[in-house]
């Protein structure tokens, strides 16, 4: 029976790199030694390499993302499914990007990286492939994230440790799969359009994480600088709205210059509800846009694709910024 055919597109990241700690991880030759040190994935399915970058993730930027959305749109329809190796610091930040501009996914796209390299012996590198190319292969078509035998929405995980193997975590959407003794898999998103390219992108986001003693002052320069504004609130969606530290001033400013602001939580379990509180309502008297429980890095690139589609002073933004496109955010 012949086996079916996995994209496997490297980017780079501690996955593909060479050298021990202490000593810093150097980009190495990954598509060379990927066959030497996990053959099982050719038992899984007839692999095809391609090398889209060899960076660090830290230097992974917007303009990547989607010369990255077009090769796979191209290159999906030769394939069962496909899976992206890359650095766990931007993984989830890509993910959100590839789940909002390959909008009705026919195939599933799986990203996965490791906390060490593949070349080492304690490496996680081995069991995230072999699990990447089983989702890719059996799971939900739409974009996910592969990591420590756990299937995640790719717009919905946030990376939360730095030293162990379960690097991720999606506090608002349970899991699309575990894969462990057995293997269990969601159906994931229904398909509501064909599959389509949508790389619209404007980068010019600032995320503002409110904090005690945050200066307006700092911050209403800047705003005529960027396209749009997240800010990251306390819980519901608070800030402080009194005396010289009060932050309505930025709401209010922004909405002179028609900067679009969405409102997120620093909370990783729940949502905003600029509702509940007089912020959140003195926000949304503003103009501001509730994020719902979309994690930041969501709603930054959510943001900079919509802004690359629509007027960023429009209602369309904000319908679009307020609806669920890619599972995102809960309805």
């Amino acid at each position: 029976m012949d086996l079916k055919r996995v994209l496997l597109i490297h980017t780079g990241g501690t996955l593909g790199m060479r050298g021990r700690r202490p000593h810093a991880l150097k980009p190495g030759a990954f598509l060379s030694t990927l066959k030497g040190r996990v053959p099982e994935l050719f038992e899984l399915a007839q692999i095809e390499l391609e090398l889209f970058s060899n960076v660090d993730s830290s230097e992974i930027q917007p303009e990547s993302w989607p010369v990255l959305a077009e090769r796979l749109h191209q290159r999906l329809k030769h394939f069962d499914g496909a899976v992206v190796t890359h650095g766990t610091d931007t993984l989830a930040w890509s993910a959100c990007a590839l789940s909002f501009m390959l909008p009705g996914l026919d195939k599933p796209v799986v990203l996965t990286g490791a906390q060490r390299p593949l070349a080492e012996v304690r490496t996680d590198a081995r069991l995230n492939l072999i699990d990447a190319v089983t989702s890719a292969l059996q799971g939900p078509r739409e974009v996910t994230v592969c990591f420590d035998s756990h299937l995640y929405r790719g717009n919905r995980v946030r990376k939360v440790s730095a030293g162990e193997f379960d690097a991720f975590d999606s506090p608002n959407c349970p899991p699309l799969g575990v894969l462990g003794v057995d293997v269990r898999f969601q159906a994931g998103l229904s398909r509501k359009t064909s599959r389509q390219l949508d790389p619209g992108l404007d980068p010019r986001v600032y995320l503002l994480k409110v904090f005690p003693g945050l200066d307006p002052n700092v911050v209403l320069p800047m705003l005529g600088h960027i396209g749009g504004l997240v800010v990251e609130a306390h819980g519901s969606g608070n800030f402080p709205m009194k005396g010289e530290r009060s932050l309505l001033t930025v709401f209010r400013h922004a909405r002179r210059l028609k900067v679009p602001v969405v409102v997120v939580s620093q909370a990783h379990r729940n949502g905003v509800d600029l509702t509940l509180y007089e912020s959140g309502r003195a926000a949304l008297d503003e103009g501001a846009i509730s994020g719902g429980d979309m994690t930041s890095s969501a709603a930054v690139v959510k943001l900079m694709h919509g802004l690359g589609r629509y007027s960023r002073s429009g209602p369309s933004l904000a319908a679009y910024i307020t609806r669920n496109v890619a599972g995102e955010r809960t309805a």
